[in-house]
């Protein structure tokens, strides 16, 4: 039987050495109770849901990770909305408009599963604009070449595919599934970014050398994507323990540099790191250092567009005030509509 969310019971006054009141026993049972039930659905590899009991650590565990997860789908918007006006053809422009569109829907998704954790999304929001709430560090670059919407497509996309695939398996449902769509799109953004970089590598040469420019500027930030080493993750183990990831984050990484090893052949391109080899011990792709100050620079808000990506999203919230109250204001009016029918 599913364990539900405990409602708190007021705190009792007890005389000292009195034995502990009722309901703060009945509380206790509750709690083991529901402790004992999401183990054994842990154990299992089988899925909590909304209304099941959940540890509190997992409950905020989930919401930074799945409000970072929608924050990031949102912000993604902007590099790639800024080339629609300037893609090379309209066949570009609208394949570029379609990918724009389905990121705001992740967004969507993602944001819907985080409410089901008890926070509102109007909250999520205000935390992202105030710059209290993080995103991907990979957003914090800016997008100077028609390449890098290949780039972007290619090596982000296809390191969010990489992570995120494992997360259609994760422990929590509505993120589970959520992911389940959103994986199935990211792939054809994959796609289309590794055709844009196919036709420029196999253009002219100043075409190739902007495609590779591009996969220079874009590679160390989309490993880093993955996260911090493993040693320096302070959350990775816990995640993993509770199913929500199912990999580490260097073992993603690793994972990720075997794949792009492989495509950058077809390509024709390169990839800016001379230490990339297979392992043989190990049986793991391994790559060369990385400039985690950057990384955390970038995390702190000190990246290349950081300022310029949250005041966007503040003047965009700002601009769409409108479009929500007049929502909010048909809402209420359907909603007395069928009081009144039903009156």
């Amino acid at each position: 039987m599913a364990a539900q969310n405990l409602q708190s019971v007021p705190d009792q006054p007890a005389a000292p050495g009195a034995a502990a009141p009722a309901a703060d026993q009945g509380q206790a049972q509750l709690e083991a109770e529901g402790q004992a039930y999401f183990d054994r659905v842990i154990s299992e590899d089988s899925r909590i849901e909304p209304r099941d009991w959940m540890p509190a650590a997992y409950r905020k565990t989930l919401l930074r990770q799945i409000s970072q997860h929608a924050h990031s789908e949102i912000i993604g918007m902007q590099p790639e909305a800024n080339w629609i006006s300037r893609a090379p053809s309209l066949k570009r422009k609208a394949i570029l408009m379609a990918k724009v569109q389905d990121e705001a829907g992740h967004g969507l998704y993602l944001y819907s599963a985080a409410e089901t954790l008890g926070q509102s999304r109007d909250q999520m929001m205000d935390d992202l604009i105030a710059g209290k709430a993080r995103y991907s560090s990979i957003f914090n670059y800016p997008a100077l070449t028609w390449a890098d919407m290949g780039a972007i497509g290619w090596l982000v996309d296809g390191a969010a595919i990489c992570n995120q695939v494992p997360l259609c398996r994760a422990s929590y449902g509505p993120y589970g599934r959520a992911m389940v769509r959103i994986c199935k799109e990211e792939s054809f953004h994959q796609r289309q970014g590794f055709e844009i970089l196919l036709e420029l590598s196999n253009g002219t040469p100043a075409q190739k050398q902007m495609a590779q420019d591009a996969v220079n500027r874009w590679y160390a930030p989309a490993l880093m994507m993955f996260g911090p080493p493993d040693d320096d993750s302070p959350n990775s183990k816990q995640s993993t323990a509770w199913n929500i990831k199912r990999f580490s984050n260097d073992e993603l990484r690793s994972r990720f540099v075997g794949m792009m090893v492989e495509q950058v052949r077809v390509l024709g391109l390169t990839l800016p790191d001379s230490e990339v080899r297979f392992n043989e011990d190990t049986r793991k792709w391994e790559h060369g250092p990385l400039d985690w100050n950057e990384f955390k620079e970038v995390l702190a808000g000190r990246g290349p567009c950081n300022s310029q990506r949250l005041e966007r999203r503040r003047q965009a919230h700002d601009d769409g005030a409108w479009v929500r109250e007049a929502a909010a204001a048909y809402a209420h009016k359907q909603s007395m509509k069928t009081k009144e029918f039903a009156a």
